[in-house]
């Protein structure tokens, strides 16, 4: 179940790992409210780094888009999962070797940055293919890479996200493709991104820091990759994660705290109560009837979430099913201390 924090989460952990999409920003557009937290997190001294599974963009372009929105960073807080990758073909491969690119720039320019030589996926001098998202990846290349993966190049996938939120609703992310050539050449990727553990390594190497803590709103990406790391974890309902995802996560996707947004960083974390057949946090109750989720009272919208997620859970994990909650209603998150209040 939930975690509880009697500190804010900001003065718990001394390394907080924001993922970008959904919890920073969405598309070019800020996560309501996020710059201004950010900000406020920068003036607590805590060590900040912005890692992500989109591998198209390189860390000057990140920083160049944050400040677009109002988020001050340094291309050293920016870990990407085309970095990772990079590492992981460097240390197999050796420096000057080349690496078939299948991508955008962002991949190519993490090739470079430590020392391997990138190419077209029909250099027959490839000792091995990198694979990220890119928009503008043509057919013919895709079809080559896949041939070549089945006859045995070896073969590195920046991430495996199946989505990605745009500014006209989620679209297929780069798993798709990574998904398309396992099944077509038989092979599995080796990953570099979340929820694998070579991207959050790789951070809190360049980082530092004793007590990490990642934020994300995924919870096959962000929350999955702190549990493989055996971290704590924020996950923010700013981004693809609803409802319906969070009632139906099995134990490894489970976040060690839940909140509406990044105000979470900044205060404690109570764990929910049983009583009897419901869950209890602040003033809401919540609990699983008949296989329908149930809940009642009124107060914070960060409270009822806990209470929500400890009632599902622990009825998923007796009944084998998630909950039904087709006739729950989710709280606004509003604006005060007592945010979304709502009576159901």
């Amino acid at each position: 179940m939930l975690g509880a924090s009697r500190q804010p989460l900001v003065e718990a952990h001394d390394l907080v790992m924001f993922d970008l999409d959904g919890v920073v920003y969405i598309e070019s557009a800020p996560v309501p409210g996020a710059p201004e937290q950010l900000a406020r997190l920068r003036d607590e001294s805590t060590k900040l780094a912005f890692i992500t599974n989109n591998a198209s963009r390189p860390p000057e372009a990140v920083v160049e888009k944050l400040a677009g929105i109002g988020v001050e960073a340094d291309p050293h807080e920016v870990v990407t999962s085309a970095q990772a990758a990079a590492h992981l073909l460097v240390e197999r491969h050796g420096e000057g070797a080349v690496i078939a690119c299948l991508g955008a720039a962002g991949l190519e320019e993490a090739l470079r940055d430590v020392g391997l030589e990138p190419a077209a996926v029909d250099d027959s001098r490839a000792v091995a293919l990198a694979t990220g998202y890119g928009p503008d990846v043509p057919w013919r290349d895709v079809m080559r890479a896949a041939v070549l993966v089945r006859d045995g190049l070896p073969w590195v996938a920046s991430n495996t996200d199946m989505s990605l939120p745009t500014k006209f609703g989620q679209a297929p992310g780069h798993g798709v493709l990574v998904d398309m050539l396992e099944r077509f050449s038989g092979v599995k990727a080796v990953v570099a991104g979340k929820p694998q553990r070579p991207l959050l390594d790789e951070t809190i190497r360049r980082m530092g820091g004793t007590t990490p803590l990642m934020v994300g709103d995924r919870l096959d990406t962000d929350i999955e990759g702190a549990n493989n790391l055996g971290i704590d974890s924020l996950l923010v309902m700013t981004g693809v994660t609803g409802l319906p995802e969070l009632v139906a996560a099995g134990p490894e996707l489970r976040p060690t705290y839940v909140a509406t947004d990044l105000q979470g960083l900044f205060v404690s974390h109570p764990a929910p109560d049983r009583d009897g057949s419901q869950w209890r946090c602040g003033e809401w109750r919540a609990t699983v009837s008949e296989g329908r989720l149930e809940v009642s009272g009124e107060g914070s919208a960060d409270d009822w979430w806990r209470a929500v997620a400890c009632a599902a859970w622990d009825h998923l994990d007796r009944a084998g099913s998630a909950a039904d909650v087709t006739s729950v209603a989710v709280p606004d998150a509003g604006d005060g201390p007592d945010r979304g209040n709502l009576e159901s």
